[in-house]
């Protein structure tokens, strides 16, 4: 089944039609009774839903966390608007893909079965001790409230956490967060970042020694730094 998040009901009712003819069941919400649903319905219900499709709607934005606290299942999000913003906004939320209008309901089934044997093939988070790091795009969470964080920080956050136990220097962080094409940022800016993630985790309640190891040679000074350490202060 797919389920269509729309405030509009003739967009609802079209998508519905459309995934009919193709032999698809689906069903239509407003976002706010949506929010009520996929939060109270049984298990059963929400383990038969092949994907969301997220429409327009003023809480869209919150929706993807909503849905994730239930099932993994792709969420789409078909967009109206061509800004790069509002593209962005929308992964930031949390969803799996954009799509714009028109849009073949043909191509949002490949696109959730792509997103589906991704899944299978890779977990989209880790867990190190209360700390749970996505990586969706999604910021993290600590004992299970969202910890919200600046995107820069965030991608290295989340690259430590997918090297750790392996030396990486900071060249690599440098190449994985801002690209091997970027000449217009030096590399001590990862210093800097990772001076700011350390702060943050400073100022949670939690101590940032759960924060994975991984180690961080400074290109500088050939000295190592563990990616835990240099994130707690300890070296």
């Amino acid at each position: 089944m797919i389920v269509v998040v729309d405030e509009r009901e003739l967009v609802k009712d079209g998508y519905t039609s459309l995934f009919g003819r193709e032999g698809i069941p689906s069903t239509g919400f407003d976002p706010a009774e949506f929010g009520e649903w996929v939060t109270t319905a049984a298990d059963s219900d929400i383990a038969a839903v092949e994907a969301f499709l997220l429409g327009q709607g003023e809480s869209t934005l919150e929706l993807p966390r909503a849905i994730r606290d239930r099932t993994q299942a792709p969420v789409i999000a078909v967009s109206d608007q061509p800004s790069l913003e509002a593209t962005l906004a929308l992964f930031d939320c949390g969803v799996d893909d954009v799509v714009r209008k028109p849009v073949h309901p043909r191509e949002i089934l490949a696109r959730a079965a792509a997103i589906r044997r991704r899944l299978k093939a890779i977990s989209n988070f880790t867990e190190i001790g209360p700390i749970r790091v996505f990586s969706d795009g999604r910021d993290p969470e600590i004992s299970g409230d969202v910890f919200p964080l600046p995107r820069r920080e965030r991608r290295i956050l989340e690259y430590l956490v997918a090297n750790r136990g392996r030396r990486v220097s900071k060249t690599q962080i440098f190449n994985a967060i801002y690209g091997i094409f970027d000449e217009e940022v030096e590399e001590n800016v990862v210093e800097s970042h990772i001076s700011k993630l350390r702060r943050s985790f400073a100022r949670s309640s939690i101590s940032t020694r759960s924060i994975p190891s991984a180690s961080l040679a400074t290109a500088s000074t050939g000295a190592d730094w563990a990616a835990c350490g240099s994130l707690r202060g300890d070296g």
